[in-house]
C-alpha cells in the first residue's frame, strides 16, 4: 500500500486535494480535501437580511446569480412572496445564462483538454484531440471560449453585469427588458444555437434532444464517429472505457430547475434511485449536515441546515476537510446535471445510467444533453415576456422567521437556509453542489460520492497525478470556493 497527494488541481474552481491508498495499481481509499475556509455564514450573522443579495453572490465568480437565485428565494419565502411572470422568466433566463456557460466551459476548457496528454500519444484520435483541444491552440477551445464571450452579454442585458449580477430580488427582477431588448436577446441565444449546432453536436439541437436511448445514440455516433465534438467525445469513451470509470453512489438529487409562472417546473426535480428506475420526492426535513471529519465544531448529531452550526476549529482531531458531509436521510447522494436529466425523465440519459451508473462517460453526456434540451426553452422563455407588464413585485420582509432558498446550480442542487431575529439575520447556512459531491466520511464512516468514485481508479506505474484520478474529479465539475462558501 502506498500513499498518494493529488493536488492541488489544476482546471478546478478554487482550491483542491485528494489523498489517495493505492494498492495493486488501483486506488483502494480516498480522502477529500476542500483546504479552504471563507467564513460567510459568519459574515452574514447580523446583517439585514436584504444585505445577503449583496454579500452571497461574492462566494463564487462563476456561480454568482446561482447563489443570488438560491438567496432570493429564501427571501422570498420568509416574506411569502411570489414573483410575477416576467419576472420568473427573467431570473430562469438569468440562471439558464450562467449554467450553461458552466457546462460549456467544464467540456471544453476544464475536462476534454485532460485528452491531450502524453499518456494518450499512442492513441489513433490523439492528433485529433490536440488539433482540437489542446488549452493554448486548440481550434475548438478558442472557438468556444469565443462563444462564451458572446454569450456573457445577455448577462448584461437581463442583470446589468455580471459575476456578482444584483438585478435578482426576492420580488423578481429590477432590470425590465423592452421589446427591442427582447429581438436583441432571443438573437443571442440563437446565435448560441448555432455555435452547438456546428460544432459540438453536429445537429440540430431537437434531433440530440429526441435521442432516446443509447442504441439511438451509439446508431447517431456510427454516422460520423469524428462529426461534431460530442461524436468525438463518445469515440473516446469507446476506447478508453470511460463507461466504467468512476462509478456514483446510485443515489441523485435534484431540487428542480427553472419554476414556471403558475406552478411546476421546466425539469422537475426529486430523488431518482438507480436500483428501482424511479423518482420521489425530496424530504428536505430529511437533509442534515454532519461534521465529524469537517474542520468546524461538531453538535451533538447531524443538523437540518435551518439550524447549521458553522464554528472553525482548525485542530479538530481527525478531520481531514473544512466540507461537512451533508446526507439526505442519512444516505449519500449526487447531484447535477445528470440528476436534472433523471429527475425530469429524459430518455436517454436515463437508459445510460440504468445499464452504466452515474460514470464520467454519463456525467458529461447528461451535461451536453442538457445544453441541447435548455437552449430552446430559453428561446420560449423569451418570446413568454410581455415587456409591458411587471418584472418585480416590493419585498416587504418581516422582523422575525426563517426561509429557505433551493434552486439547481449548473454543478447540481443549492440551498440557502436563513433565520431572522428582530430585523437581522441571527442564522444562514448554505448547502452547495459540490459540498454533496466532495463532501468527506460521516460518522459512520461512509465515504462521500467523489471518495466512492476515486475507489478501483487505475494507477499507472509512476504516475504523480493519475489521469484517471482527472477524468473522475472533473466528470463532477467541481467548484469548491462554492464548497467552502
Amino acid at each position: 500500500m502506498s500513499r498518494l497527494l493529488v493536488g492541488p488541481f489544476n482546471r478546478v474552481e478554487g482550491d483542491l486535494e485528494v489523498m489517495l491508498d493505492v494498492h495493486d495499481g488501483r486506488v483502494a481509499s480516498a480522502h477529500v480535501n476542500a483546504t479552504m475556509y471563507r467564513g460567510f455564514e459568519q459574515i452574514l450573522q447580523g446583517k439585514a437580511p436584504h444585505d445577503a443579495l449583496v454579500y452571497v453572490p461574492r462566494i463564487c465568480g462563476i456561480c454568482s446569480v446561482s447563489q443570488s437565485v438560491a438567496s432570493a428565494r429564501a427571501l422570498a419565502d420568509l416574506g411569502g412572496l411570489v414573483m410575477p411572470p416576467n419576472g420568473q422568466h427573467a431570473t430562469n433566463l438569468m440562471l439558464a445564462t450562467e449554467n450553461l456557460a458552466d457546462h460549456l466551459t467544464h467540456f471544453y476548457l476544464f475536462f476534454m483538454p485532460d485528452f491531450v496528454r502524453p499518456v494518450y500519444a499512442g492513441r489513433p484520435w490523439h492528433a485529433e484531440a490536440l488539433r482540437r483541444f489542446d488549452p493554448q491552440a486548440g481550434e475548438q477551445v478558442r472557438a468556444a471560449t469565443a462563444a462564451r464571450q458572446r454569450w456573457l452579454t445577455l448577462l448584461g442585458t437581463l442583470g446589468g453585469k455580471w459575476p456578482h449580477t444584483q438585478a435578482v430580488e426576492p420580488g423578481g427582477s429590477t432590470r425590465a427588458i423592452d421589446a427591442a431588448e427582447r429581438v436583441r436577446l432571443l438573437a443571442k441565444v440563437r446565435e448560441f444555437r448555432s455555435f452547438l449546432e456546428r460544432q459540438l453536436f453536429a445537429a440540430p439541437l431537437e434531433a440530440v434532444a429526441a435521442l432516446d436511448s443509447e442504441a439511438a445514440l451509439w446508431a447517431w455516433h456510427a454516422q460520423s464517429p469524428m462529426g461534431g465534438d460530442l461524436r468525438f467525445f463518445l469515440t473516446l469513451v469507446r476506447d478508453l472505457g470511460l463507461e466504467t470509470l468512476g462509478p456514483g453512489p446510485g443515489r441523485y438529487l435534484s431540487y428542480g430547475a427553472y419554476p414556471q409562472p403558475g406552478g411546476g417546473w421546466a425539469l422537475p426535480g426529486g430523488v431518482w434511485r438507480a436500483a428501482s428506475g424511479a423518482t420521489e420526492p425530496v424530504a428536505l426535513r430529511s437533509i442534515t449536515e454532519d461534521a465529524t471529519h469537517a474542520w468546524l465544531a461538531q453538535a451533538r448529531e447531524p443538523l437540518y441546515p435551518l439550524h447549521g452550526l458553522t464554528r472553525p476549529e482548525p485542530d479538530k482531531p481527525g478531520a481531514y476537510t473544512w466540507n461537512k458531509a451533508p446526507r439526505l436521510g442519512g444516505e449519500v447522494v449526487e447531484t447535477g446535471a445528470i440528476a436534472r436529466q433523471l429527475t425530469s425523465g429524459t430518455p436517454l440519459v436515463c437508459d445510460a445510467v440504468q445499464r452504466h451508473g452515474s460514470t464520467v462517460y454519463t456525467r458529461v453526456l447528461a451535461r451536453l444533453v442538457e445544453l441541447a434540451r435548455v437552449v430552446p426553452l430559453m428561446e420560449s422563455w423569451l418570446q413568454a415576456m410581455v415587456p409591458t407588464e411587471a418584472f418585480c413585485v416590493p419585498a416587504e420582509l418581516p422582523d422575525e422567521g426563517s426561509g429557505i432558498g433551493l434552486t439547481e446550480a449548473a454543478r447540481g442542487s443549492l440551498g440557502h437556509w436563513l433565520v431572522v431575529q428582530d430585523g437581522r439575520l441571527a442564522n444562514y447556512q448554505i448547502v452547495a453542489p459540490t459540498s454533496w459531491n466532495f463532501s468527506p466520511r460521516d460518522a459512520q464512516g461512509t465515504p462521500g460520492a467523489l471518495e466512492q468514485a476515486l475507489v478501483n481508479a487505475p494507477v499507472q506505474a509512476g504516475e504523480t497525478t493519475p489521469v484517471s484520478v482527472q477524468h473522475i474529479v472533473r466528470s463532477f465539475d467541481p467548484c469548491m470556493v462554492c464548497t467552502v462558501h
